[in-house]
């Protein structure tokens, strides 16, 4: 057997902080919670949406949102915590009110993403998975952002910023230490990871409509094809149903 192992990106995510009990989950999270459980046929369904409302009350997957969970939801807090402990959008430690996570993964990786992870560390004095002393920034490494075409790219508080690089890094972290006001070049203005974690949990704040719908890397392809009056082949058609009648050499049906 090889001494070799498997090595994750995420060693150090661990599980929930039971140690720490602090809450900020009131009557009106609950009233939250079950009016998120009722949008849903069956009710535990409404479980990842309910972390995310949690996770923008404490900043984190807490010991006082898992019981709530499944309190609400009439599960386990082992099934709560399972699913929590599984997905990497949920904290086990509390997030800074900036999140920022760096993608390292194919492409970005290939235009630099590692570097700008490390301008990351160096600037905010914190590895992955970590929160500065002061509360204002946690950092994580990003498993593909889906962005492919603007790589590479980062994100704070889930609004991407595209084409960076290490000036652009300086900037941005420039810019939210200071309290201006930055917008993503693709989506809406920043708030805070909080706020940003009650939309997830289907609380919209009104600014959905921000920002263009797509980047011009990403309508390329489609103003190019219009410019030269390229078009998508006529589809085939359909292939005979098992239950159509099949036409025998006489050209009769069987």
């Amino acid at each position: 057997m090889s001494g070799h192992e498997f090595q994750s990106w995420f060693p150090e995510s661990g599980g929930i902080d039971y140690d720490d009990t602090s809450t900020n989950i009131t009557e009106a999270t609950l009233d939250e919670m079950r009016s998120i459980a009722a949008r849903y046929p069956q009710a535990r369904s409404a479980l990842l949406p309910m972390l995310h409302l949690v996770q923008s009350v404490d900043g984190r997957v807490s010991p006082a949102g898992v019981q709530a969970c499944a309190d609400v939801l009439g599960i386990t807090t082992a099934q709560v915590s399972g699913v929590a402990t599984f997905y990497t959008m949920y904290r086990r430690r509390p997030a800074g009110t900036h999140h920022v996570g760096v993608c390292t993964t194919a492409l970005c990786a290939v235009m630099g993403g590692d570097q700008l992870l490390d301008r990351v560390c160096d600037r905010l004095g914190i590895h992955e998975g970590e929160t500065t002393a002061d509360g204002a920034f946690s950092l994580e490494r990003i498993e593909c952002n889906a962005a492919c075409d603007f790589a590479p790219v980062m994100m704070v508080n889930w609004e991407f910023f595209d084409n960076m690089d290490p000036q652009k890094v300086d900037e941005l972290l420039d810019a939210l230490a200071s309290g201006e006001t930055v917008r993503s070049p693709r989506g809406a203005t920043l708030t805070s990871w909080k706020e940003a974690e009650r939309v997830l949990a289907g609380f919209p704040d009104g600014r959905a409509d921000e920002g263009p719908t797509a980047g011009e890397a990403s309508v390329l392809g489609l103003r190019v094809a219009r410019e030269r009056g390229w078009r998508a082949p006529d589809a085939a058609p359909p292939l005979p149903s098992v239950d159509d009648p099949v036409a025998d050499d006489q050209g009769g049906s069987q």
